[in-house]
């Protein structure tokens, strides 16, 4: 691990096609985010295909709106062992532009009926002047407390199980 990657991993009683399929369903990735930005998906769609584009409209009130939408390109699709995925936003002009951080799933069936399951924050690739932007705005990388992948693991956890 680097100091531009941040991870924690947990072990989810369910077959590893049990948690992708979560995974793969916006419409419950704000039931999965530990920080509570995430608010819905208004395309609803699943995920299918590296290179999809899927919106999540989202909250944080040091946004200058409070709400606003990410459009998140998926990277990573190998079922049902890793998706990830590169948010980003329209800039403005039609077009989508990425800031250089992503989420991933790792998940690694272990026996017929468990996973381990790591979720990787990586922001390796924020450009200095996205993080010059974040440190004037009293803020850094991670965006949020690293506790935030161990909720968020335990929330999808629940999802899965129950």
């Amino acid at each position: 691990m680097t100091d531009d990657i941040v991870s924690a991993t947990t072990v989810i009683n369910a077959p590893a096609e049990a948690v992708f399929a979560v995974l793969t369903d916006p419409a419950k990735h704000a039931a999965i985010d530990g920080t509570g930005w995430v608010r819905d998906s208004p395309d609803n769609k699943p995920l299918t295909a590296a290179g999809q584009i899927f919106r999540m409209s989202m909250y944080h009130p040091d946004h200058p709106n409070g709400n606003y939408e990410m459009a998140n390109r998926v990277e990573v699709f190998d079922p049902p062992y890793a998706i990830g995925w590169t948010p980003g936003y329209d800039s403005g002009d039609g077009t989508l532009a990425f800031g250089g951080w992503t989420w991933r799933y790792d998940l690694t069936p272990t026996g017929t009926s468990n996973t381990t399951v790591t979720l990787s924050y990586d922001w390796s690739a924020v450009p200095d002047s996205i993080r010059e932007h974040f440190l004037q705005e009293g803020a850094g990388f991670p965006p949020f407390s690293p506790e935030h992948l161990s909720n968020s693991l335990a929330h999808l956890a629940e999802l899965v199980t129950s």
